[in-house]
């Protein structure tokens, strides 16, 4: 079979036809440009619908979408995997069986159950389960108080158990802890369980209980802090926050031990090394604040003024606002502001004064407030920018997949050093480093300059390599302050200082426990003088005492 040529085609010369297979060729190229044109307008549209959409879902209070989709290189490179995902994402049962749970219970009590069997029956000996019950029951107590009148007219009066606390005993409090921290559970339902059960209890007294005894959990909260703080490692983040009406932000500071959060007006540098000093207002001018605004780009001559006086502790800020307006600094308008890098070099100063942060890693997200000290970078963020390019063409989009994978095999190399680390591994993955994100020329400019960001952030990325016992991400910072996250989105923000404090340092207490592996309704109990087992103080678990 052969196809027919036109007549007009005929009658060309090859000459002719060169000339228009060219004409073709040519037209075909102005159209696949013409088409990527396109399909790039067609992808911008689309990402300014989807804005419109969510802001249009914002307004009418509809729940938000996610903003944008999990990668799963963390779990796809884990040692063992297909690197296909999470089996259980693709609705695998795990076959991993559970061990009996029996063994961390105690029996209270053994009830022997009679069988009625018929005549010449034999004893077989007993079939046992075991059951585990719960009874709660109000308990209603008069307390006659003894009064007496001293010879001097004073009225003595016999004081309460101290775990009462407004008419409600302690074992009532430290339900109504649990459930609202624990458990997430809000005042409204706390009250209607409560009265349920015959507890006669109003909203403001269930505040009141989740509010007394506070400066006995405050002060643990901050010994917990400072024993995180000389830790090998910190993962942090921060999320917005509402406080007396107005935005905030919470700062969740933790590791594998631990966790606190810390609400403020502000996420800055200086609200971030505030809150590093353990709940201490001090401001030092030592070696390691003078370092600080000499790597800050500080001017020698005010290095100098804060160096040469002889005062260089100061307990108050209003101490430190008062020698910074004697030293002249606050007239200076200049750049960087002397006042900002002197403050934030006199807070790193007051935490090296402490002996905080000795050689402690600090892993972030690469928020500028978080570049302090021995800084690491989470791995899992710096994928996610790849992962949130928005390909035109399907040149693009192989270029990022290609990105992607190098990341991914990179990442799972990254997994398995941290198992066996080695200074020859090291160099090997260094090197391998540089032919990933040095690398130019993948089609898509954006990724190009992405993969260059990154290069330029090798040190914090590559950390990793000199101090394997830190981790490649900051998932777990992510995790614990999804709670806070869930707590905002249901009980709104807090009111009062107090209730900002409570509510931070009981959820972070709460944390600290179930990473201890403790039952923080078995510490409410201890805290609150309850027969429960006794919970040592959490900060000596965090950093034991030397043998």
């Amino acid at each position: 079979m052969t196809t027919r040529i036109p007549d007009s085609l005929e009658r060309l010369t090859p000459a002719d036809l060169i000339g228009v297979v060219r004409d073709l060729i040519g037209e075909v190229g102005r159209l696949r440009a013409e088409n990527e044109k396109l399909s790039g307008t067609l992808t911008r549209l689309k990402v300014e619908h989807q804005a419109v959409k969510d802001e249009l879902a914002r307004l009418k209070n509809l729940p938000p979408r996610p903003p944008q989709k999990p990668s799963g290189m963390d779990k796809a490179t884990d040692r063992g995997g297909s690197g296909g995902g999470d089996k259980s994402a693709a609705g695998e049962k795990s076959r991993r069986r559970r061990g009996s749970q029996l063994d961390k219970l105690t029996i209270g009590a053994t009830v022997v159950v009679r069988a009625k069997a018929p005549a010449g029956s034999r004893h077989k000996g007993y079939e046992e389960i075991v059951v585990q019950d719960l009874n709660l029951n109000p308990q209603v107590t008069r307390y006659r108080r003894e009064r007496w009148e001293t010879p001097e007219g004073k009225t003595i009066i016999a004081k309460l158990d101290p775990g009462i606390v407004g008419g409600y005993g302690p074992n009532l409090h430290r339900l109504v802890l649990a459930l609202h921290f624990s458990g997430q559970v809000t005042c409204e339902r706390i009250v209607a369980l409560l009265n349920g059960m015959g507890v006669m209890i109003s909203k403001r007294q269930v505040v009141r209980l989740l509010t007394a005894k506070l400066e006995i959990f405050r002060a643990e909260d901050e010994a917990v802090l400072k024993a995180g703080l000389v830790g090998a490692y910190v993962t942090v983040d921060d999320t917005g926050a509402r406080h007396a009406g107005k935005s905030g932000y919470t700062t969740q500071i933790g590791s594998d031990t631990f966790t606190v959060f810390r609400t403020g007006p502000s996420k800055s540098r200086q609200a971030f090394l505030s809150r590093l000093c353990g709940g201490v207002a001090l401001h030092v001018i030592n070696d390691a604040a003078l370092g600080y605004m000499k790597d800050r780009q500080l001017p020698q001559a005010v290095i100098d003024k804060l160096a040469d006086h002889k005062e260089r502790i100061f307990a108050r800020p209003e101490d430190w606002e008062r020698h910074l307006q004697a030293l002249g600094l606050t007239d200076l308008k200049v750049a960087p502001d002397p006042v900002l890098i002197a403050s934030e070099g006199a807070l790193w100063g007051a935490i090296r004064h402490q002996g905080l942060l000795p050689d402690t890693v600090i892993v972030s997200d690469d928020a500028g407030q978080f570049r302090v000290g021995v800084h690491a970078l989470c791995w899992v963020h710096a994928e996610r920018l790849v992962h949130k390019l928005v390909p035109a063409n399907d040149k693009q989009r192989n270029a990022i997949e290609v990105a992607k994978r190098m990341i991914w095999w990179f990442y799972g190399s990254l997994k398995e050093y941290k198992l066996a680390p080695s200074p020859q591994q090291a160099e090997v993955l260094r090197a391998r480093f540089d032919r990933i994100f040095k690398r130019g020329g993948t089609g898509y400019v954006m990724l190009d300059r992405l993969l260059r960001r990154l290069f330029r952030n090798k040190d914090g990325l590559l950390r990793v390599l000199d101090r394997p016992e830190i981790p490649l991400n900051t998932n777990a910072s992510e995790n614990d302050i999804r709670t806070l996250v869930t707590k905002r989105k249901i009980s709104g923000g807090t009111v009062s200082d107090k209730g900002r404090d409570t509510r931070d340092i009981m959820l972070g207490l709460a944390k600290t426990c179930m990473k201890l592996k403790l039952s923080f309704y078995d510490y409410l109990g201890s805290r609150l003088g309850l027969p429960s087992p006794p919970i040592p103080p959490l900060a000596g678990l965090i950093r034991p005492a030397p043998s």
